[in-house]
């Protein structure tokens, strides 16, 4: 797990073991909020190792950007702090994290030790969490999920979580809900944008990436539908993530794959609205997420 500080109370950790997914934590003077967990427990306690004994506080708020086990599963491991997030985040973790878990602890022992919890303050569009001198602006930002959030620092440092990732992924979610989500990050300058996953974005490099994945989401529904009204039945090997603007060499090898499940979900959309051509489904970014534990 790196460890990186982007502000003298703002720390972000990145995964070493899944996908590059980061946690962002913000110590205050009346303790630290933490801002997502990471997946697998050994890191999750190295966060809260680091807390408690290296810099003498304790977590009294997790925050949840949304459901998924990669930023949630550790929530457990901080049973005195308040949970913070989406009403449909409660919702969805009540409806699918259990099975979600059992899946995953059934790939072998990491996850014995966890358990779901669910959030005990939600909210619906803002939200505004105070502690110590800092302020979290909580705002809804669907489209990778439906329950995502970002959380805002002190004005200047934004935890965007899966709204940015090195590329969009929307297969648990919604394209078009994602790309209205990344615009309205352009009428914002922040200091720092971190990812949900990959390295954290500076000022002057933010408007180029938020620019960058538009012009994926746009360049990819464009691809797929023209290749369905060609009627291409091997739309995922035609359109290539360089045909949509984005490289290879990110998320420790799995980008192509994200890609690839983009094309298939939106393949399913497309074609749901002409039934009659095809019945098809895609499952959701969870259960992609269990079958690379297996």
């Amino acid at each position: 797990m790196q460890r990186e500080r982007i502000t003298d109370h703002i720390f972000v950790f990145r995964s070493d073991l899944y996908a590059q997914v980061t946690a962002g934590l913000v110590l205050t003077a009346d303790g630290a909020v933490l801002i997502d967990t990471l997946l697998y427990p050994e890191e999750t306690l190295r966060i809260r190792r680091y807390i408690e004994q290296g810099l003498k506080s304790r977590v009294r708020f997790v925050i949840n950007t949304h459901y998924h086990a990669d930023h949630s599963t550790g929530s457990c491991f901080f049973p005195e702090a308040e949970v913070v997030a989406h009403q449909r985040c409660r919702q969805l973790l009540k409806e699918r994290g259990h099975e979600s878990l059992r899946r995953m602890q059934a790939t072998g022992g990491d996850f014995d030790a966890v358990h779901v919890v669910l959030p005990t303050r939600t909210f619906e569009d803002t939200m505004l969490l105070e502690l110590g001198g800092c302020r979290f602006e909580l705002r809804h930002s669907p489209g990778h999920s439906p329950d995502s959030i970002t959380c805002c620092v002190d004005d200047d440092t934004l935890f965007a979580a899966d709204t940015l990732m090195p590329v969009p992924y929307f297969v648990d979610g919604n394209l078009e809900q994602l790309a209205d989500s990344l615009r309205a990050l352009v009428a914002e300058e922040y200091e720092h944008l971190v990812q949900g996953h990959g390295e954290v974005i500076l000022r002057g490099e933010a408007p180029a990436k938020i620019s960058s994945d538009l012009d994926y989401l746009q360049r990819l529904h464009e691809g797929v539908r023209s290749g369905l009204q060609r009627g291409d039945e091997d739309i995922e090997e035609r359109l290539s993530l360089s045909d949509c603007g984005k490289s290879f060499d990110q998320l420790q090898g799995i980008i192509e794959q994200l890609h690839r499940q983009n094309i298939q979900s939106l393949v399913n959309e497309l074609l749901a609205e002409t039934p009659a051509r095809h019945n098809r489904r895609v499952e959701g970014s969870n259960l992609w997420m269990q079958k690379q534990l297996t």
